[in-house]
């Protein structure tokens, strides 16, 4: 496949439609008075704070450049309304979503709210997994006065502050010093079949002491095809010599809009590794950032995303080097068919400080329609002079002497192409360490594209 950046494509800008910013305010001054009205001052204050960024900067637009290729007018144009019940969801509708794997953590959450009857799996010692809205309800603030929305701040983002603002709930998980979780922690995230028009905002928060080492997986799925918002944002702090291997998986109904953002901060030798996946939404944006903020941190991001029909994805990700002697790779992959477009725009910020940085960045594309479209811009600002620091982008379609070799051995074209289109997805998907996951997306990459 041949090295490109493609050049951008006529498109039309998109307006910064300030018609449903009204509503949310209604929303947000009805909620203050009343169901907010009992909750500790700083959240208050920092709830107010956040609306009023929110409303100061309005949706981004195509004008700014983070968002130069995706239009969010189907979202601020639209009055979603805040999910305010959990829906009916039963545990054989969760077990769906499980992998078959009924010795992990499980913890799930129904239209943003935490449900305890669904929830599966002891919780081992050195691990505590709450509610946001447990530990708020139980006067136990401490933990959260001191770090929520201190990573990911509201005047760091329009859905940001939108969060921060109206986060009813969310997963606040804490691993202890010196804790190895074996099993995986699975937060489950599930939009009922009944919630068309409406919003959620999960907040979550993490916590991977000194020395302790665990894997969180996030996954956002639907009952049913109707059109919602999940506006969801994850802070995650990984301390000292910590390990914390994290799985994002995005599976929202294709008529859904989705904008999730995960804010990273690392000490000194600690480890985040870092897996999206993204194949559900109309309209979808995933944000990953990370800061290596101590000496020899290490950080790791891969990503696949696959798309067809008019589905839209977009991955915006940033490494920030901070601290010496820190390496960061980062792998993504898109397959996109039909007349879906992606979009994948990777930072990495190398301060003057951070010298002996060695980072590399890649993002492949394979492209199966002559509709199909990719705008992907990698990116590299270097400030120090003893790194190392590599970034690519390629845009193909499918090998046609491949395909020709599979036929001449009478292997039809679906069968070509949806061995050829795995293979294309393997080499990201190999790095996941997580078996059982691993086996259930490749299963999941021979099955989408069989055309």
């Amino acid at each position: 496949m041949s090295e490109v950046l493609t050049a951008p494509m006529e498109i039309q800008t998109g307006v910064n439609t300030g018609s449903s910013l009204p509503a949310y305010r209604a929303d947000f001054d009805s909620l203050h008075s009343n169901s907010l009205s009992s909750e500790p001052a700083w959240l208050g204050e920092r709830r107010s704070a956040a609306m009023s960024c929110f409303e100061a900067a309005g949706f981004p637009t195509m004008r700014d450049e983070d968002w130069h290729f995706t239009n969010v007018a189907p979202i601020a144009s639209r009055k979603f309304h805040l999910a305010v019940t959990a829906g009916d969801v039963t545990r054989a509708d969760v077990d769906a979503f499980t992998f078959g794997q009924t010795d992990w953590h499980t913890f799930v959450f129904v239209d943003g709210r935490f449900r305890a009857d669904l929830s599966a799996g002891s919780i081992p010692e050195g691990i505590t997994v709450d509610s946001l809205a447990g530990l708020v309800d139980s006067g136990d603030h401490a933990l959260l006065e001191r770090h929520l929305g201190r990573i990911a701040t509201p005047e760091s983002s329009a859905f940001t502050a939108l969060n921060t603002a109206f986060a009813a709930d969310g997963a606040v998980v804490r691993v202890c010093l010196d804790a190895v979780v074996e099993k995986p922690i699975h937060l489950i995230f599930i939009t009922g079949a009944g919630a068309a028009g409406s919003v959620s905002h999960p907040h979550n928060l993490f916590f991977a002491e000194r020395h302790s080492s665990a894997t969180v997986i996030e996954s956002y799925v639907s009952l049913g095809d109707c059109e919602y918002f999940t506006n969801t944002v994850t802070e995650a702090y990984v301390a000292e010599g910590a390990r914390l291997n994290h799985y994002k998986l995005q599976a929202e109904s294709e008529s859904a809009f989705h904008v999730g953002t995960i804010q990273v901060q690392q000490a000194a030798n600690s480890r985040y590794e870092s897996f999206s996946l993204a194949t559900g939404a109309a309209l979808s944006r995933t944000n990953v950032y990370t800061k290596l903020d101590g000496d020899a941190a290490e950080c790791v991001m891969n990503g696949l995303y696959m798309v067809d029909g008019t589905q839209h994805v977009d991955h915006q990700t940033s490494i920030e080097h901070v601290a010496p002697n820190c390496p960061s790779h980062e792998l993504y992959k898109g397959i996109l068919d039909g007349h879906s477009h992606g979009v994948f725009n990777g930072k990495v910020y190398v301060h003057p400080e951070a010298q002996k940085t060695d980072g590399k960045q890649s993002n492949n594309n394979l492209l199966l329609s002559e509709h199909a479209r990719i705008d992907t811009k990698p990116q590299l600002e270097i400030f120090a002079d003893d790194v190392k620091c590599t970034h690519g982008a390629t845009v193909g379609r499918l090998d046609e002497t491949a395909m020709f070799y599979l036929r001449s051995r009478g292997i039809g074209v679906a069968q070509a192409r949806k061995l050829l289109t795995y293979a294309f997805a393997a080499d990201v998907l190999e790095k996941m360490e997580l078996e059982p996951l691993k086996l259930a997306l490749e299963a999941q990459v021979l099955a989408r594209f069989t055309a």
